[in-house]
């Protein structure tokens, strides 16, 4: 048996909690993305490439939510935005000028 009373102790707790980050994900493009390839933090023009990288980011775990809304100074609520029109809708859905169309879309297929 075991004693964890000695340097052992927390050994295992601290491996459970450490998570993975790897060090690329793939881009919404198919390029590969690391921190250093995504979007600059004082970006002001957000694109959909750029919009889209980030959300593609973090579903990769190359960065938490937490961590993108404090990079790039964005609210919780705009950045599940973003992921929402991904998910529903792909890279087109970010477009800016066509979210109410997409929205539209998105509120008709629920219905049915």
């Amino acid at each position: 048996m075991r004693n964890l009373a000695g340097g052992d102790q927390g050994k295992g707790d601290m491996i459970e909690n450490q998570t993975f980050r790897p060090a690329q994900v793939i881009g919404p493009l198919g390029e590969p993305l690391t921190l250093e390839s995504l979007p600059k933090p004082d970006t002001t023009r957000w694109v959909v490439r750029r919009k889209a990288e980030v959300v593609a980011a973090v579903n990769g775990g190359l960065l938490t939510i937490d961590e993108v809304c404090e990079r790039y100074v964005l609210t919780l609520e705009e950045f599940a935005s973003w992921q929402r029109a991904v998910d529903r809708s792909g890279m087109p859905g970010l477009r800016v000028t066509r979210t109410q169309h997409y929205r539209h879309l998105y509120e008709r297929q629920q219905r049915y």
